[in-house]
Formats: structure tokens, sequence, C-alpha cells
């Protein structure tokens, strides 16, 4: 977890694992990248911003190999708003409270280390009880500072059906990250990318071995 001054716990970060991925025909979080599983990968790139990453997901028993600080997603095949609220729940009952919690899903590999923390930072300086980017697709609710103090208004939500992420949002105050925030670390406009079919997954692995390819090209 990132701390402010006086030594108070500030984001705890939480990845979303354990979906249907229906489309994918396997879970993302196994697949891997430049020979490292999705889910370490995710793992890692919050431990840089938040220092300590928890995962939400439906058994501990599937991810027991990665050696991950698993949480168990309470509404399992319910959709990741119901992992959302696990994750403020778990912060809620934290000795620390951690006041922003940092949610991405599995399946984002441009995401960087670089933007993440620039979200905790506006999240730091907000009273908004949700910091999200929207892109031209729309909010990027997987990849957003909740606050842990929006708990029981989204679970109240969630208690008469509200299922879909972007309609709890709209029960929230919202700070929302546009283009002129994200642009700037994003020149390719791969950063909320995600891999929803075993194209996208091969289209990813190429271009990430291009671009390592390029790094380890020697100068001329």
């Amino acid at each position: 977890m990132t701390e402010r001054s006086g030594g108070r716990k500030l984001v705890a970060g939480y990845v979303l694992a354990g979906g249907a991925s229906s489309r994918f025909g396997e879970d993302k979080a196994f697949v891997k990248l430049g020979g490292i599983p999705m889910l370490v990968r995710m793992v890692d790139l919050l431990m840089k911003v938040s220092g300590k990453a928890f995962v939400v997901g439906g058994s501990e028993e599937q991810y027991r190999a990665f050696d991950v600080d698993f949480v168990a997603d309470r509404w399992p095949r319910e959709g990741p708003l119901g992992g959302i609220l696990t994750a403020l729940g778990v912060s809620a009952k934290s000795p620390d409270k951690p006041e922003w919690n940092l949610v991405i899903s599995c399946d984002m590999p441009f995401l960087t280390s670089e933007w993440l923390a620039h979200v905790c930072e506006r999240a730091a300086a907000s009273d908004a009880e949700v910091v999200v980017p929207r892109s031209p697709k729309g909010f990027e609710p997987l990849c957003a500072c909740w606050r842990t103090d929006a708990c029981p208004t989204l679970e109240s939500a969630f208690g008469v059906g509200v299922r879909k992420v972007t309609e709890g949002m709209k029960r929230l105050k919202s700070e929302v990250l546009d283009e002129a925030e994200w642009k700037r670390f994003d020149t390719h406009e791969r950063l909320f990318w995600n891999m929803n079919t075993r194209e996208d997954y091969e289209e990813a692995r190429l271009i990430l071995e291009m671009e390592q390819g390029k790094r380890q090209a020697p100068a001329r």
C-alpha cells in the first residue's frame, strides 16, 4: 500500500481475476506474455505503485501456484462489480483502512506503473468516490481508484440488482480522467487495451516481442 505522510495507508492494490473468459476460451490469468503469466505481470505492476497487491478471485486453489495474497470474491460469477465490492470490503475491515483502492483487471497488457501512479496521485487530491479514466471506448472502471467509504453505496446498488460497473458508478461522485490526462502516458493508444479474444492475445504478444527486440537491438 502507498503511504501518505504520517504513515497512514492511502492506496491498496487489487487485481480482479477469475472472470468467465468465455470469448477467450481459458482463464486469462494463466496466459503468458514475455514468459510471464498475466496475473503475475499485473500483481508486479501494482506492487510498483501500491507496495502490496491482492488478487480477488473465485478460488484460492486455482491461483495457489502463483504465491499471491488472495481474497475470495464474495459474489463469484456475478461480474466485476462484485469483485470491486469485495476489495472495498476488505479495505474497510483492515486495521489500517486504506482510503483508496486501485483496482485493475488481469487482462490489460499495456498498463504502465507511471500511469497507475498518476491515477493514485489524482485520487489522493480528490474528494470524489471514484477516479476513473475515460478512453474513446468509454469509462475504464477496471483501471480506477475507488474510495473505501463508497462501499455501502455500491453494496446498496448491488443489493437491488445492479451488476454493471458503470451503473454502480452513477451512484457515486466521480472524477473523470479524460484524454488530456492519459494521452501523455499512452502515445500508441494501447493503455486500456483488453485481451478479450485469442486474436487480441496474439496481437499483444507480437507487439511486446517487437518492442523488446527494439530495446535489445545494438545501437549503431
